[in-house]
């Protein structure tokens, strides 16, 4: 549990408990506190099988709509996609960090320096990788040898590249709409910066595709996807067919 507190329009990892009637009910994992959330806040217009979205056990990301004493309102819906993309990212590195403080520092050694950093910093991640530009800050709670084996650690890791990975549909009842849709997705493809290199397109089934990107950066990434979107958007309407972004 963390020391911070809670804002409005901040994202969270919870895990799903039960689910009563249309409400979801689930625990905000960092916090221990708990939170629901109705089945408008899940998805827009009718949910035929929740179990799609949500069931007990299952980890979703979403954003805070209210905060009232001992009971948090949120929503699954309103987290675009580039958002939940960047939290997991950020969830995954702060594992590893958390891991690798562990091992350099013993337990209760990096357990103590982990609850100060997140009671008084934006959080882990962000702080140890301010400590790559500036060496100095990890002292503010550590020994300067302990700073010393810390930054030896985060400067041998390397940069792996992350993927960002999207859902469409794109289709025409054109005679030649098979043709036109591939060359469509192609040259969208291009403009938008995407190669066989750092990206693949799968067709998936009746229209539907999913685009994979990947870049050191993960908005890097995500900001081609949704170049390409925007491209495609902007060719169905001209061409007469219907393009759709899955959530």
């Amino acid at each position: 549990m963390t020391n911070q507190k809670l804002e409005l329009g901040q994202l969270v990892l919870c895990t799903v408990r039960k689910i009563d009637g249309t409400t979801v009910f689930v625990t905000i994992d960092e916090y221990g506190i708990d939170g629901t959330l109705t089945f408008m806040e899940i998805a827009p217009g009718r949910i035929r099988n929740i179990r799609e979205y949500a069931f007990p056990g299952k980890k979703i990301v979403c954003k805070v709509l209210q905060i009232k004493p001992n009971h948090i309102e949120l929503s699954f819906r309103r987290v675009k996609t580039n958002e939940r993309n960047e939290f997991n990212d950020k969830f995954k590195r702060g594992k590893s960090y958390s891991a690798m403080l562990r091992t350099i520092l013993g337990e209760k050694k990096a357990e103590d320096f982990i609850v100060k950093v997140k009671s008084n910093e934006l959080s882990l991640v962000d702080y140890l990788d301010s400590a790559k530009e500036n060496p100095a800050i990890p002292e503010k709670y550590l020994s300067k040898e302990d700073t010393q084996k810390i930054l030896a650690v985060l400067k041998e890791k390397k940069t792996k590249e992350k993927e960002v990975s999207q859902r469409f549909s794109f289709s025409s009842k054109a005679s030649d709409g098979v043709i036109k849709i591939k060359n469509l997705i192609s040259t969208a493809q291009k403009e938008a910066g995407l190669n066989e290199t750092n990206s693949e397109i799968t067709y998936i089934a009746a229209g539907k595709y999913m685009i994979r990107s990947k870049a050191s950066d993960l908005k890097q990434a995500d900001t081609k996807v949704r170049k390409m979107f925007e491209i495609l958007e902007k060719s169905a309407k001209k061409n007469s067919c219907v393009f759709n972004e899955e959530k």
